[in-house]
């Protein structure tokens, strides 16, 4: 019987650990309460591999409550790739031209608001969850992704068939550049 109450305790005593170890570390502040978005948080995050965004939409009608949360999730999105594209096109033309260096700035922004408007057809919906609000109207949540290498095989296609850029481009570079600026967002 001693040893029946000595395994229970060591049961109890080993769950209480397991689970206060699941706990977070980090204590929610007195007074406050921890809200859990759906389709949000780590696993939606952008990486070296994916532009990711997520978002809400709240509507007395589901349809255009998803729609509201695609929208807003695109328009993030788009706002993400072409800052990100930016910077990849300024470290490119700054190391690869340097006397056409306005001009291909000025050619690569312009094919930059093409290719995204173009690229965001690929977008795939990573979660979605449709709930609906003790008011009586839909909230849905979402969350998207668009692969790195779609975007940068669309902007290989667009440049070099651009007879101008074309003898200024070079993929490989031009990759190499996207890359490292991806690997730099995995990391945040």
């Amino acid at each position: 019987m001693k040893k029946v109450i000595n395994l229970s305790f060591m049961a109890i005593a080993a769950a209480t650990v397991i689970i206060g170890g699941c706990k977070s570390k980090e204590k929610t502040p007195t007074g406050e309460k921890e809200v859990i978005v759906p389709c949000s948080g780590p696993d939606y995050f952008t990486t070296n591999k994916v532009f990711r965004s997520n978002s809400i939409g709240e509507s007395m009608d589901q349809v255009t409550s998803k729609s509201k949360a695609l929208t807003n999730a695109r328009n993030e999105l788009a706002a993400a790739i072409q800052t990100t594209v930016k910077t990849v096109t300024d470290n490119y033309t700054n190391s690869n031209s340097l006397n056409k260096k306005e001009e291909l700035e000025q050619k690569f922004e312009s094919l930059n608001r093409e290719i995204v408007n173009q690229t965001l057809s690929g977008i795939r919906t990573i979660c979605e969850k449709l709930v609906q609000t003790k008011d009586g109207t839909y909230k849905t949540y979402v969350a998207i992704e668009l692969s790195a290498d779609d975007l940068v095989k669309k902007y290989n296609e667009r440049l070099s068939t651009d007879d101008k850029l074309k003898i200024d481009y070079d993929y490989q570079k031009f990759k190499e550049t996207f890359d490292k600026e991806m690997e730099k967002m995995g990391k945040n």
